[in-house]
């Protein structure tokens, strides 16, 4: 039998997680993508299948020479403030494959701080 790779590995995780979760007009998924060098953030209405907000560390002008925590936070903000101006106050929050420890736990308490419940 062969050894699984770390992608399938991944890619089972975040099925598991994927298949209990289900984002709505009123309570989108929070999606969380992080890439080598940048996170990225989503709020996505599955009913409609349509992206509601949108943002990353890597579009905010004012990150150059902030450290990853400094910017993770910053996101969190930049995406707490385009959630409330579309009105959206819950939201599911989708991890994907990653474990909910370090920098996506500080951008969920970040958010949460800024009054995005989960």
């Amino acid at each position: 039998m062969a050894k699984n790779s770390l992608q399938q590995i991944k890619e089972r995780r975040k099925g598991r997680v994927r298949a209990k979760l289900f984002g709505t007009a009123k309570r989108p998924r929070l999606s969380v993508f992080r890439s080598n060098n940048y996170f990225y953030v989503q709020l996505i209405d599955d009913d409609a299948g349509k992206t509601l907000v949108a943002s990353s560390d890597r579009g905010l002008p004012t990150t150059k020479g902030k450290s990853r925590g400094e910017r993770i936070k910053m996101l969190a903000l930049d995406a707490t403030e385009k959630a409330k101006a579309k009105k959206i106050s819950t939201v599911i929050f989708d991890r994907g494959a990653l474990p909910y420890t370090g920098n996506l736990k500080l951008l969920a308490e970040t958010m949460r701080a800024g009054g995005i419940l989960f």
